[in-house]
């Protein structure tokens, strides 16, 4: 099982970027799905979470700019940043919970993107 991520790149401060993370291999099911972060010289942050029903969560410091969802079709899950500040800059790691046929669930981490906001 790997995940994949896209879409990071140099963006102004208040412009918007969209990523992507796609799961691929021999998965069974995947639960909760969800976006990281890591600053330079910082740990990395929880951004947002996504369950298989849809349910969302968001850090206080991305809410109401941030959107994370989900196509459980393809096996991918997005993040919207809109409204994007120099704070935003890191790089983005996806998450998920994820079943493989005949294993239980156990947490898959993709290799991050890398988001730049310049003021």
């Amino acid at each position: 099982v790997q995940l994949q991520a896209s879409g990071g790149g140099l963006v102004q401060a208040g412009g918007s970027l969209r990523l992507s993370c796609a799961a691929s291999g021999s998965i069974a099911s995947i639960n909760d799905m969800a976006w990281y972060r890591q600053a330079p010289g910082k740990q990395r942050e929880l951004v947002a979470t996504i369950t298989s029903e849809l349910g969302t969560n968001y850090a206080d410091s991305v809410k109401g700019r941030f959107t994370v969802s989900r196509d459980n079709a393809k096996n991918t899950v997005y993040l919207q940043m809109n409204s994007l500040k120099p704070e935003d800059t890191g790089v983005y790691y996806c998450n998920a919970a994820i079943s493989r046929p005949g294993w239980s669930f156990r947490f898959y981490w993709g290799k991050g993107t890398l988001v730049t906001v310049s003021s």
